[in-house]
C-alpha cells in the first residue's frame, strides 16, 4: 500500500479549507458557536466520509490520505471535528453501524478504569473530555459488555453532557452514561478488538500536531522576513536564524515521527506491536516539538504574536491543548518504555537502528 497521498487531494482540500476557515470562524468556534457553513462545505466535498469504504458511501481513501487529512485540519485550525468524524465513520463502518453526514464525537478510552460499561444492554460511566461532543449528532463509544468489548453508537442528546473546554476554547465535554439504551451496537472485531481506537485517535492528532508546527514555522519564517529593526529585517540576525533553525528541526522531527506512524499503520494494521511502537513514539515525540515550536515561534514574533488579531494564538494554544489529547507524553513514554522492556535487550539495538 502507498505510504504518499494523493496530491490532487492534498491540493484540493488545502485549497478548500484555506477559503472557508478564516481567523473569523475559529473565534466563533471558540465563543461557543458551531460552525455550521464550514462543517456543510466539508461534507458537501465528502471529506467527513474520506476513511470510509466506498459500500458505505465513502471515499476509500488510505491511511495516507486520512493523515495528510488530518495535518490539513492541523495547519488549517479547523474548529471541527473533521478528524474525530473521519475515524469514527470509519469504525462504525468496519463494525456494520449507519453514520450520517453530521458531526461525530469519539470516545475511546484512555485505561480500562475509563472504559463505559454495558450492563443488560444499557450504558453506564462517564466519558472524559470527547472532543465536539456538545455539537455531535451521534458519539461512537467503546464499552465492556458481559461478551466481550463493544462499539456503541449513542444519542448524545439523550445523556448528560458536563461540558469543558480546552486552553484553545475547543469542546471538551464529559458524557454521564446512566442506564442509556445505545442505539446499535457491534462486538469490536479484529484488528480493532484491542485498543486500536485509541491508537488512531493518538495518531490522527499527532498529525494535527504536525501540521499546525508546519504552519507556525511558515508563519514565523514569512515575519521574521518582514519584520525590521535597526534598518534590517530580524530574520538578518545571528540569532533569529538559529531560532528558526531550531524550529525547522522541531518541525522535521514531528514530521518524521508522524510518518512513521502512518508507515507502520499502513504496513502492519493497528493491532501491531511496530504500530503500537511507532505511534507511541510519534505522541512523545511530536508533544514534544509542539512544546519547544510554540515557545520558539512566540519568542520570533514577539508582543505581535500575543496578541489576539494574530493567528498565532490559535496554532499554539491547540498545539499545548493537543498534547493531552489521548493520553500526555508521560503515558505514551511509560507505554513505550514497556513495549521495549517486553522485547528484550536482544532486540533494542535492532530496534534503534531499523530502517
Amino acid at each position: 500500500m502507498s505510504h504518499t497521498a494523493d496530491p490532487v487531494l492534498v491540493d484540493t482540500v488545502d485549497r478548500l479549507l484555506e477559503a472557508a476557515c478564516d481567523a473569523s470562524t475559529v473565534d466563533a468556534v471558540e465563543r461557543g458557536e458551531p460552525a455550521r457553513a464550514l462543517w456543510d462545505a466539508i461534507a458537501r466535498a465528502g471529506l467527513n466520509r474520506a476513511w470510509m469504504p466506498a459500500s458505505a458511501g465513502g471515499g476509500e481513501s488510505s491511511v495516507a490520505d486520512v493523515c495528510m487529512l488530518a495535518r490539513l485540519a492541523g495547519r488549517h485550525v479547523l474548529p471541527v471535528p473533521l478528524v474525530d468524524t473521519m475515524l469514527a465513520g470509519h469504525l462504525a463502518a468496519a463494525h456494520g453501524l449507519v453514520l450520517d453526514d453530521t458531526p461525530h464525537a469519539l470516545a475511546a478510552w484512555s485505561s480500562p478504569q475509563a472504559m463505559v460499561e454495558m450492563r443488560g444492554g444499557r450504558l453506564h460511566g462517564r466519558c472524559r473530555r470527547v472532543a465536539f461532543a456538545r455539537h455531535a449528532a451521534r458519539v461512537v463509544l467503546t464499552a465492556r459488555a458481559e461478551d466481550g468489548l463493544r462499539l456503541a453508537l449513542i444519542d448524545p442528546a439523550r445523556v448528560t453532557v458536563d461540558p469543558g473546554a480546552t486552553l484553545a476554547g475547543e469542546p471538551r465535554d464529559d458524557l454521564v452514561l446512566d442506564h442509556v439504551e445505545p442505539l446499535a451496537t457491534a462486538a469490536l472485531l479484529a484488528p480493532w478488538s484491542g485498543d486500536a481506537p485509541l491508537l488512531a485517535g493518538a495518531m490522527l492528532r499527532a498529525e494535527q500536531m504536525t501540521g499546525a508546527l508546519e504552519r507556525i514555522l511558515a508563519m514565523s519564517v514569512h515575519y521574521a522576513g518582514e519584520r525590521e529593526a535597526f534598518g534590517r529585517p530580524i530574520g538578518k540576525f545571528q540569532a533569529v536564524q538559529h531560532a528558526l533553525a531550531m524550529l525547522a528541526g522541531e518541525v522535521a522531527a514531528a514530521t518524521a515521527a508522524a510518518n512513521a506512524a502512518m508507515i507502520a499503520w499502513t504496513d502492519h494494521g493497528p493491532d501491531a506491536v511496530a504500530t503500537e511502537r511507532a505511534v507511541a513514539g510519534a505522541k512523545i515525540r511530536v508533544g514534544e516539538a509542539a512544546s519547544a515550536g510554540a515557545a520558539i515561534a512566540h519568542q520570533v514574533h514577539g508582543a505581535m504574536g500575543f496578541t489576539h488579531e494574530h493567528r498565532l494564538h490559535q496554532l499554539t494554544r491547540r498545539l499545548w491543548s493537543w498534547r493531552d489529547d489521548h493520553g500526555p507524553e508521560t503515558t505514551w513514554a511509560i507505554r513505550l518504555g514497556r513495549l521495549v522492556a517486553a522485547a528484550g535487550a536482544e532486540a533494542l539495538w535492532a530496534d534503534l537502528t531499523a530502517s
